[in-house]
Order: structure tokens, then sequence, then C-alpha cells
């Protein structure tokens, strides 16, 4: 199953009325095969997806692999610090055992391998999971693929990566992750947001909102948009929400039709049936229609 949406997006001039829902499988269709492995970006093209979102880390003899964790126990069994780690360690190990045995023999793939299954016209977002130092070899990587510019969107938790993506290579989409959840390290606060943003200059935010706090996604949305036009970030703002939990309700003030959540339990081919009825109530509402329950 594809585990993963993109709810929104917001521009700043000639808003659109409705848009079909994004899909981006969430390090690949996860439900049905190993994370972040090439089983399961193929199997999401397979599936349908209008994106892939992959996780990335730099290995200690600077090549870049996907890989969600800061080591491999939970995807091999067996521990090995990514950053500590030669590419040649990490593709000894298996990747795919833990999920079922049949993928037994999958191995972490590199940036370029996952790269090269992006279909012409389809996105990749690329989660960078470590700091800025992977920012020539990922740059590097791009450019050898055969992926143009509108098809890259780079990710991360880390603000610095997104100031250096956007300072080293402005063409290329970079959007800074935080969190409003109450309890999270991350959480910076509306103001703090809304600095931080201007100063990277990133070109959107995604906010992982736990409800715990008062300034949230609306808070960013309603304080921050206008904010930001004046102070010259992009002309395009996106919110994404790269996980299985959607909003239950198609928002046309935002934009974009979302689906419900949680998806986690149903298989590919579910999935891509709610989708295609997901995209025909999208289009019913953008012509002024009432949304209809139960999508």
């Amino acid at each position: 199953m594809i585990r993963a949406i993109t709810t929104c997006l917001l521009t700043f001039v000639a808003p659109v009325l409705a848009a079909e829902p994004f899909i981006v499988a969430h390090r690949g269709a996860s439900h049905d095969a190993p994370e972040n492995t090439l089983p399961a970006f193929h199997l999401a093209w397979k599936q349908g997806a209008d994106a892939i979102e992959g996780d990335f880390h730099l290995t200690s003899d600077g090549k870049i692999v996907c890989i969600h964790d800061y080591d491999t126990a939970r995807v091999s069994g067996s521990k090995h610090i990514v950053k500590d780690s030669t590419l040649e360690e990490l593709r000894a190990l298996d990747a795919g055992a833990w999920f079922k045995p049949e993928f037994k023999g999958t191995l972490l793939p590199t940036f370029a391998e996952v790269a090269a299954t992006v279909p012409a016209g389809r996105k990749f977002y690329i989660e960078v999971k470590c700091g800025p130092e992977i920012v020539p070899s990922l740059l590097r990587g791009i450019n050898e693929s055969a992926l143009e510019a509108s098809q890259i969107v780079v990710i991360s938790f880390n603000a610095p990566v997104i100031r250096e993506i956007k300072k080293q290579a402005p063409q290329f989409k970079a959007c800074w992750l935080s969190s409003f959840e109450k309890s999270s390290p991350l959480d910076p606060g509306t103001a703090k947001v809304l600095t931080t943003l201007r100063d990277i200059k990133a070109d959107g935010f995604d906010i992982i909102d736990g409800g715990g706090k008062a300034h949230d996604a609306g808070d960013v949305r309603r304080a921050g948009l206008e904010t930001l036009r004046r102070r010259g970030v992009g002309g395009l703002f996106e919110r994404h929400r790269l996980d299985h939990r959607a909003a239950a309700l198609p928002r046309r003030r935002l934009c974009c039709a979302a689906l419900p959540g949680p998806l986690g339990a149903l298989p590919g081919r579910v999935l891509c049936a709610r989708l295609r009825l997901a995209r025909r109530r999208a289009l019913h509402a953008a012509h002024g229609a009432r949304a209809q329950p139960g999508l």
C-alpha cells in the first residue's frame, strides 16, 4: 500500500480552486514491501503513486544510502551506525528478510539506484536524515541522474540542510520539516518557524501537529503566509504531510482534496481504487459541489 499523501498547495498568486489528491509513497509502497528498498519504490510506481519519498544518509566513505534510521538494527537485525559505516559494509546486510521471507537478500539502495526508478513526470521527495555535509554528494548525485529540476523536492528536519540546498542549487525546491507536537524537542513555535523559513529561503514547511499546542499549522497559514510573502520567501508555499495519517475531508480553501486516514491497513489495490474515487470527488468539489462523506 502507498502510505503517504501530500495534502495541500498554497500559492501567493493565482490560487487554484481544487486539485486531485497528490499521492507520495512514503518510503515506497512500505505496506507491501520493505521500506526504503528498490522493491518498495518499484511497487509504488506500479500502484500509481505520483511521487516517492525516501530517506537518505551519508556513509563514512562519502556515499549516499537510503535508510530511515541512524543505524541498521531495525531493518537488518545487525546494528551498524550508518555514518560510521562504509557503503560496502552496509550493502553486505540483508534489508528485506525482516519484512517478509520473500524479500530475503534485498539490499539497502544507493541514492543513484532510487533516483533511477523515478519515471519522467513523477516527483522524488528526498528526505535528508543527516546534516549539510551530505549536500555536495547529494547535488552531484542529482546532477548525474536523468531527473529534471522540477521532479526534485528536498526535505529535512535539519534547517541548515535546506539553507545549503537553496544556496548551492536554488533551482531545486527545498522544504523544512518540524513539529508542533507538545513534547517534541523540534517544536520551534510559530514565530521561530517564520523567522527560520525566511532565513533559510525554504520553499515550504511540513508541520507535524500532534494537537498539543495552540499555535499549529493553521496559525502558520493564517499568520505566516502573508508575512512570508512580504519577506520574500518564494512564490509558492507548500505544506506536506508525508504520512499515512491524512485529513478526513477535502479542503477547497487549501487548494487540494485530502484522503481520509488512517490508510495503514489498506493493500495497494484497495488504495488505488479509493484514490480513483477520491480524485473523481475532488474534481466534483472543484465545481462547488459539497464533498460527500465516507471516501
